[in-house]
């Protein structure tokens, strides 16, 4: 986006504003920058562990979903924080290696768009690949799962952020939240930090909705959860992704049974079970280990108990909801311990999701995004995969800065509002 438009949605927020419970909206300061601006903080960086930032859009996640939604915020013109526990954005594409996020087609058209395809499209691009054909069918759905550069993907969030002032808090996790008059208090804690955020409204992109958990709001889980996957490459280095096409620069992969992501105690057993597998099959197959993911990637662990439920039936029949947001398409994808089965949808079939499944039943000021979606377990194995959760922090951001700007909750900004902004920002809105 140019400098100038963002500036005039800037403007246009503050103007809008300034009557709407004094939200504050302004000029984000980057930490990044040219070495001699790095310089100046740098000082007050390293000495500082008590830190205030007050904003329009807590973004807590930075993986599918919330990059997608901080970097909608930003470009939106709200002042936006966005919190990751890890090292860097993208979450299961990036950290978990899951580098083919789909499904961005269907049927031969694309059904999904905005800033979450155009960050994979630059990826491959700037890293040499191909882009596949959306016009044509597949025989079968991986055939179209779009290959990208795992390390290119994550500085090119990183940039995406800079470029609309979205400040990158790393290594940071809340500890308290607080509702407050106007939004939230959320104090987080990382090493050497403790950090206190005012803000209108959070977007929970954690995967597992650990902000909805810390409030006390309902929460779904199975007994048994699909196992995670630990991805890695022996004997040959692995392509990140180029060139684009069925079987060039996939990992190998182990399942994890029983993998949890729901606290720090399940992500390291998981991680150490993933390691001990990976380590077993280097000695049994005598052949260098290449690349190894730095953690497991998770498919399952809370869903929340939205305003709407999306059932399995609504998915497969391609409910169009009244208060659909965006799109979502990928077979019932279900994995277990004997493996999975894909169900691939019927011809024509393209589920929605409704804004309702991403609001927490009986909350304000707080929408989620990614695959704690509201919805039965069967809905969700297909709801989850990457390109449906950028659609959906698309959405959820949109939402979220139009009800900071009425001062508002999500759920009651008209949703021709958000289907408007949404458009503007290249996104596809259900018909």
């Amino acid at each position: 986006m140019k400098e100038k438009e963002i500036a005039d949605r800037r403007n246009f927020l503050k103007d809008s504003m300034a009557g709407a419970a004094g939200l504050v909206v302004a000029s984000t300061t980057s930490i990044a920058g040219s070495a001699e601006s790095v310089k100046k903080q740098k000082s007050s960086l390293a000495t500082d562990s008590n830190v205030t930032n007050k904003v329009d859009v807590l973004v807590v996640g930075g993986g599918a979903a919330g990059t997608i939604a901080a970097i909608q915020a930003g470009r939106a013109g709200a002042k936006t924080l966005l919190l990751e526990r890890n090292s860097q954005l993208g979450g299961t594409t990036t950290t978990g290696g899951v580098s083919f996020p789909g499904l961005f087609d269907a049927w031969g058209k694309q059904i999904i768009a905005g800033i979450g395809w155009e960050l994979v499209r630059e990826s491959v691009e700037l890293d040499g690949g191909n882009l596949p054909d959306f016009s044509k069918v597949p025989q079968r759905h991986w055939m179209n799962q779009v290959r990208v550069n795992q390390f290119l993907y994550t500085i090119l969030s990183e940039e995406k952020c800079e470029d609309v002032g979205v400040q990158i808090a790393y290594y940071e996790f809340p500890q308290a939240i607080t509702c407050t008059a106007t939004g939230w208090q959320v104090d987080r804690v990382g090493f050497g930090t403790k950090r206190r955020v005012l803000c209108k409204q959070i977007i929970d992109c954690t995967g597992g909705a650990e902000v909805v958990g810390m409030l006390n709001l309902p929460r779904l889980r199975e007994e048994e959860i699909q196992p995670g996957s630990m991805l890695f490459k022996l004997d040959k280095a692995n392509n990140p992704g180029r060139p684009n096409g069925p079987g060039s620069g996939l990992l190998d992969s182990l399942y994890i049974h029983g993998a949890d992501s729901s606290n720090s105690r399940t992500v390291t057993a998981a991680n150490l079970t993933g390691r001990r597998a990976v380590l077993k099959k280097v000695r049994e197959a005598k052949q260098r280990l290449m690349h190894l993911q730095p953690e497991s990637a998770f498919r399952e662990s809370y869903r929340i108990v939205g305003e709407t439920m999306i059932m399995v039936d609504d998915y497969t029949s391609g409910r169009r909801f009244d208060d659909a947001i965006c799109n979502a398409f990928y077979p019932v994808d279900l994995h277990t311990k004997s493996g999975v089965k894909p169900k691939p949808l019927k011809p024509g079939t393209v589920p929605t999701i409704p804004l309702g499944a991403l609001i927490p039943k009986g909350s304000r000021n707080l929408i989620v995004a990614g695959r704690c979606v509201s919805s039965d377990r069967l809905a969700n194995s297909g709801l989850r995969v990457q390109a449906s959760c950028m659609a959906m922090g698309q959405a959820a951001s949109v939402a979220a800065v139009l009800a900071a700007v009425h001062g508002t909750t999500p759920l009651e900004v008209p949703l021709s509002e958000i289907h408007k902004l949404l458009r503007e920002h290249r996104a596809i809105v259900p018909a």
